[in-house]
């Protein structure tokens, strides 16, 4: 819910306020300074988000740069005039700023700080749906990880989008060193159906395959499911579910015979976690060529929800995201596809107007 000076308390207003007592008081933050219009500056309590593993490789180092505020002449870290922005401010200073917070011109004190936690895209969802978070990171659209949710509950729900993911598909060092560089569709839909069991069958190695999958729930299993069969509730086979992304590169690494799906943050070109070609209606798509391409079914969105509206300091972290800067720092760096430009502008359109 967008913050003004009414007397109104939202639900999560009521949330963030009683977290704040306990964290703000702990950093020694003051918790009295008032901002400016839309009253965005009242609100100091921590901006909290949960979610998805995908997405979470963006807000965390975007959290991680906010909440150390870092001074406009530190160049490694914010040097806004090496993205054509205008001021001497420390960074969250200046993002919060505009917003209605007041500065604090110090090192790691941010107007409020941001903290982000570890889960999955239904887990991040649900937590904004009931409050106990501000913003939900998901890697798969609501809709999708609320299949059973009322029409009303999904429109509460604002989307912003601060990204894409290719999803390329990886496998074992051995198997791609044994021949295994490249699939068809329909090779990889055979082997998530436990139609394709050995690696022979593709030209590979002689060994079993190990068909990795991402827990259900997981918005990158929802959209593999959704866009490479045609439904997020399709029934696949896989050998093993993992809750993470990180988990399903620990584990491809460590073996010889596996396969995954996993987000482009995640994958190791030269490394234990290769990616491999797809062919798909006829067009093959690679890592580091076109797995932007708007063909590649396999790409998707990663979202950062909020509830009811867009609060000011939600914007803000938001914003950020979405700026030259915020895109090429956080989102770029992490091997994920930046919004063009046009895109940006339709997602900054969702939040409230600037002070």
């Amino acid at each position: 819910m967008t913050q003004d000076a009414s007397d109104s308390v939202s639900r999560r207003r009521f949330v963030q306020t009683a977290t704040a007592a306990g964290v703000v008081g702990a950093a020694g933050c003051a918790s009295t300074q008032t901002g400016g219009s839309g009253g965005g500056g009242g609100d100091t309590g921590p901006l909290t988000a949960d979610g998805s593993s995908t997405v979470y490789p963006i807000t965390n180092g975007a959290a991680a740069l906010w909440n150390g505020n870092p001074p406009a002449a530190d160049e490694e870290y914010w040097g806004p005039g090496q993205y054509d922005i205008d001021t001497d401010q420390n960074l969250a200073d200046y993002f919060a700023g505009q917003y209605g917070f007041e500065a604090t011109g110090e090192r790691s004190t941010p107007p409020f700080l941001v903290n982000v936690a570890l889960s999955h895209s239904g887990t991040g969802v649900e937590a904004v749906q009931k409050g106990r978070v501000d913003i939900g990171d998901s890697s798969a659209p609501v809709s999708a990880e609320l299949p059973e949710a009322e029409q009303s509950t999904l429109d509460s729900f604002v989307d912003h989008v601060v990204g894409v993911d290719g999803q390329p598909i990886v496998v074992s060092r051995e198997v791609y060193d044994g021949g295994v560089t490249g699939l068809t569709g329909d090779e990889l839909r055979a082997i998530y159906k436990k139609e394709i069991t050995n690696w022979s069958e593709v030209g590979g190695p002689d060994k079993e395959i190990q068909a990795i999958g991402r827990a259900e729930g997981s918005g990158t299993d929802t959209s593999f499911r959704s866009n490479l069969y045609g439904s997020p509730d399709a029934s696949i086979s896989p050998d093993v579910r993992k809750g993470q992304n990180q988990q399903v590169k620990t584990l491809v690494s460590n073996t010889d015979n596996a396969i995954a799906y996993i987000a482009l943050a995640f994958v190791e070109e030269d490394g234990a976690v290769p990616p491999i070609s797809l062919e798909l209606e006829g067009t093959v798509y690679e890592y580091g060529k076109n797995l932007g391409a708007k063909g590649y079914p396999l790409s998707r969105d990663l979202h950062c929800y909020t509830w009811e509206d867009t609060s000011n300091k939600e914007a803000a972290f938001i914003n950020m995201i979405l700026t030259d800067f915020g895109q090429e720092k956080f989102v770029a760096s992490n091997n994920y596809f930046k919004l063009p430009q046009s895109r940006r502008e339709e997602e900054r359109a969702k939040l409230p107007d600037q002070s």
